[in-house]
């Protein structure tokens, strides 16, 4: 499946029990030897009494992260479609807490992404709390002073507020300031160009999986990041690589609101011995 082109293996394990190791994770997210893609998604049964399902997510490093927005549209979309549950609004445990997802007639899904935390532990981030931070990289061989946002929205994320996202070294800041020490479970990178206070551009490179085509989690630290910075109104939309989200965020304290598509593009049958 994909959302915006972040692209997703997605395997129900309450019909097909398997345990898959962090080495059978990473063969088969190899695009050229595997099957591919950007994050492997796990459909659970529930382990609480409140919730319809358990939803696990990793990275194509084998890694497992606490929370996906492109994946969590793809989630919805696919326990429906299969017949999972009958209900079009459902709530789905995942590492970071609760999430609620519902999938419209038109076929957009809507995810409750929960509350964005900016205190630096949430992330977690060894830096004294302040609005904007600063790091000296070494980019290319060379020394560079980068500026950005951190925030929490169930993964941690840093911000860089660009003129042109076009023509942003996102693989080389990407990969400096994604490693750097302070962040000591390492940081999804994205790239923000404002172009009004309602539109944006971005690009994000994830923690694991370096650019992908759309990062739904990185579309909320975003917009939360430019709205606390008084740059954005309450509604925008973001222009990924891979198509548009629409993000909602009122006011501190309140969650953020992401709606978007979500598509099958096959399904197959794997061993997974043939990847130990």
């Amino acid at each position: 499946m994909h959302g915006l082109g972040n692209d997703f293996m997605v395997i129900d394990l309450i019909s097909n029990p398997v345990v898959l190791t962090s080495t059978q994770i990473r063969r088969l997210a190899d695009r050229h030897s595997g099957i591919g893609f950007d994050q492997l998604l796990l459909i659970e049964a529930p382990t609480r009494p409140d919730v319809e399902f358990n939803y696990r997510i990793f990275n194509a490093d084998g890694n497992e992260v606490e929370h996906c927005g492109n994946g969590a549209r793809c989630f919805a979309r696919f326990v429906l479609d299969k017949g999972l549950t009958a209900h079009r609004e459902m709530r789905v445990q995942t590492m970071r807490g609760v999430i609620v997802l519902s999938v419209g007639d038109d076929g957009f899904v809507t995810v409750d992404m929960g509350t964005p935390d900016f205190t630096p532990a949430a992330l977690p981030f060894v830096a004294d709390q302040a609005p904007v931070y600063q790091r000296t990289l070494t980019v290319e061989g060379q020394p560079l002073s980068v500026t950005f946002h951190a925030v929490s929205v169930g993964n941690p994320h840093a911000v860089i507020v660009v003129d042109d996202v076009a023509a942003s070294p996102v693989r080389a800041i990407g990969t400096a300031l994604g490693s750097h020490p302070d962040f000591p479970r390492g940081v999804n990178v994205g790239f923000m160009q404002i172009l009004d206070r309602s539109r944006i551009r971005l690009r994000v490179f994830e923690r694991g999986a370096g650019e992908t085509q759309a990062c739904g989690t990185g579309a909320c630290a975003a917009v939360v990041c430019g709205r606390a910075a008084g740059l954005l109104d309450a509604d925008v939309l973001a222009h990924l690589t891979g198509g548009d989200l629409r993000l909602s965020w009122a006011a501190a304290g309140q969650p953020v609101i992401m709606r978007g598509t979500a598509a099958s593009v096959f399904e197959g049958s794997i061993d997974p011995e043939q990847f130990s």
